[in-house]
């Protein structure tokens, strides 16, 4: 680029000197041809000197200079010349040969020079030849290119003393320049933000569209969307239903109740009842969460007035959810028996009508995970007892049937019992077997248990072989009193400074709560032999239909009858009337009855298909010497067992 630079330089500077050497030959050729029409002649000297010029100006022009003639002529050749240059046109149209052709004397418009008197006369040959200088034209493109920027320095400047020092900047200025900086931050991160927020809002915009009116029904019926808004909807229900409140002044007195049955009163907490499910339909059995203190189910028979329903429901209840159910279970057959297992808590085990067992799991859906067979592996009649027996890593079902059988299971695997045992005494008339309405376990007693039957009996059995007995049931001891169908059996929970575990309660249809004592099995008659009941109450007017002894004081159970009536005995207080009676919901008989863990609430189910929770109270609570009160007390009963004739 610097080369092509010099270049366009050095071309233009020699085409400055061109212009003006054309423009000092023209004023020389003017001078001199004034100067030949002034004075006609000239020196010689100035010939020389015109002949000198012109030499110069063809060098100049890079043209050849004039050849001199022979003899005295050069000097006339160089005047001729000169006239000649001088007279040419302007015009692009003069007579120009090729470099070296002659030109003639009218091709070149020459003039002959007549010399002046007294003059030396200066022939001038017209047939010498004469060369003109070759001139061409061309264009030339004129490029507008800057020059270089010169930069001068000083060398006071570039020494100048201190010129390398930084400057010392005040704490205010430099507080100013941090405050500055800062602040241009902040604003350029608010700004950041505010268009992250237009974006959002956009986005959204493009995102939330409206929805039509059959998107909106597909969404609505979708059973991810149904899901989502039960178990959303149960949260919120829970929060709602807490009874707490918030509002409570505890600066303000309270009256302080005076009157002596205070500790009497049975608290009525809540009753459960669906509309769909709860409606025609009885309940079976209550049972509460062992894990769970909230959760209680509950077991239906069929609904008569419905078809497309299934036959027997299981309804699991929260306390903190009282308008519907938590789960809803369905059964092929209507479910007579219900308990949560005591070492799954998910799981919950139903008896059918049909025979079957079921186990459903509140992790799944509402139908059964496992069921027993309809076959004769299993039972073939009605189960109405369930009781769970062993420890959390060694456990059985056991189930008992009026079929004669029973079974025992384990929970994984339903499709063929672990134990089958037949239980026949020879007693019956038409038939051996004996029809099983309810069956209880000891506390820490797996092997030995007690039956319940249709006639009014109750039958001493075993699981298993035994020194001195075999499987089945006694057939030497046998626990009369009843004269109807035994429905309930309870034994007293282990628990307490004093072993009360041998005493269990039994009711039936004859209006009647029966206290017994119960047999070691290791202590077998050889003879049969009647076992006569403890105690007798009898202040029912009506069928009792179960009945329960409290798991937190050792002297009081319930017990509910077909009047609708509640009844809380304690026998170290009174023995002949309940210690407080309760009527429950609409006078409808009362088909069971399930404490809570604690021993504070009872659950009871009505006829009418509601479930019924009561707060017990301060009874719940027992004194210090209950255990030997009630020991005593035992101790009585028994000695007028021995010998009824004293009193």
């Amino acid at each position: 680029m610097d080369r092509r630079k010099e270049e366009l330089e050095k071309k233009r500077q020699k085409l400055a000197e061109l212009r003006r050497a054309r423009e000092e030959r023209r004023a020389v050729l003017e001078s001199q041809s004034n100067q030949t029409q002034s004075s006609g002649s000239s020196s010689s000297t100035n010939n020389k000197d015109r002949k000198a010029i012109d030499d110069l100006v063809a060098l100049v022009l890079g043209e050849r200079p004039s050849t001199p003639s022979a003899g005295g002529t050069s000097d006339r050749g160089s005047d001729t010349g000169s006239e000649f240059t001088a007279s040419r046109p302007a015009s692009s149209n003069f007579g120009y040969s090729i470099p070296g052709t002659p030109v003639s004397e009218s091709n070149g418009n020459r003039s002959s020079i007549v010399s002046q008197p007294g003059a030396p006369a200066t022939p001038v040959s017209s047939a010498a030849p004469r060369y003109v200088a070759e001139l061409s034209e061309f264009q030339t493109v004129a490029v507008d290119i800057p020059p270089l920027e010169k930069v001068e320095y000083s060398k006071e400047i570039q020494t100048s003393e201190g010129s390398f020092d930084t400057p010392q900047k005040s704490e205010e200025e430099i507080r100013k320049e941090i405050m500055d900086e800062i602040e241009m931050l902040e604003k350029e991160r608010e700004a950041e933000l505010e268009e992250e927020r237009k974006r959002a809002e956009l986005e959204k915009v493009e995102e939330f569209q409206a929805l039509s009116e059959d998107e909106k029904k597909l969404i609505l019926a979708s059973p991810e969307f149904l899901e989502f808004i039960d178990t959303s909807s149960k949260f919120v229900e829970r929060a709602l239903n807490e009874t707490y409140d918030f509002m409570k002044d505890y600066t303000l007195g309270i009256d302080v109740d005076s009157d002596e049955n205070s500790g009497k009163r049975v608290k009525f907490v809540c009753d459960f009842w669906d509309e769909k499910w709860s409606r025609n339909r009885s309940v079976t059995d209550v049972n509460w969460s062992t894990k769970y203190p909230e959760l209680l189910v509950s077991s239906h028979n069929k609904n008569p007035a419905t078809v497309n329903e299934p036959d027997g429901v299981a309804l699991v209840w929260n306390l903190h959810l009282q308008d519907r159910p938590e789960f809803v279970f369905h059964s092929q057959s209507d479910v007579l028996s219900v308990m949560f297992s005591k070492f799954h808590p998910n799981y919950v085990i139903g008896g059918t009508y049909s025979g079957q067992i079921v186990l459903w799991d509140t992790r799944a859906k509402s139908l059964p995970v496992l069921k027993t067979p309809l076959s004769a592996g299993g039972h073939t009649h009605p189960v109405y007892s369930l009781e769970m027996v062993g420890t959390q890593n060694a456990h059985n079902l056991i189930t008992g049937s009026t079929d004669g059988f029973v079974c025992s299971w384990q929970l994984d695997m339903l499709a063929q019992p672990q134990d089958y045992l037949e239980l026949l005494h020879p007693s019956h008339n038409k038939t051996d077997e004996v029809s099983v309405t309810c069956l209880g376990f000891p506390d820490n007693e797996t092997t030995t248990f007690w039956v319940g039957t249709e006639e009014g009996n109750v039958y001493q059995a075993g699981r298993y072989d035994q020194a001195g007995s075999k499987a089945g049931i006694n057939q030497t001891d046998t626990y009369k009193g009843h004269y109807g169908s035994v429905t309930g059996l309870h034994f007293h929970p282990l628990y307490g400074s004093v072993d009360f575990s041998d005493l269990f309660l039994t009711c039936s249809v004859d209006w009647t709560v029966k206290l017994w004592r119960a047999k070691s099995a290791s202590k077998t008659s050889s003879q049969p032999t009647n076992i006569t009941p403890l105690y007798s109450f009898e202040h029912a007017d009506d069928y009792v239909y179960d009945v329960k002894w409290s798991p937190s004081h050792p002297a009081l159970f319930g017990s509910v009858d077909g009047n609708g009536q509640f009844d809380l005995w304690n026998l170290n207080a009174d023995t002949e009337e309940p210690f407080v009676s309760t009527s429950v919901g609409s006078g409808r008989a009362l088909n069971k009855l399930a404490w809570d863990k604690e021993g504070n609430k009872t659950a009871i189910g009505s006829s009418d298909g509601r479930v019924y929770v009561y707060d017990i109270g301060e009874i719940a609570n027992p004194k210090q010497d209950d255990w030997h009160l009630l020991q005593k007390n035992v101790s009585e009963m028994i000695t007028n067992q021995e010998n009824p004739g004293t009193k």
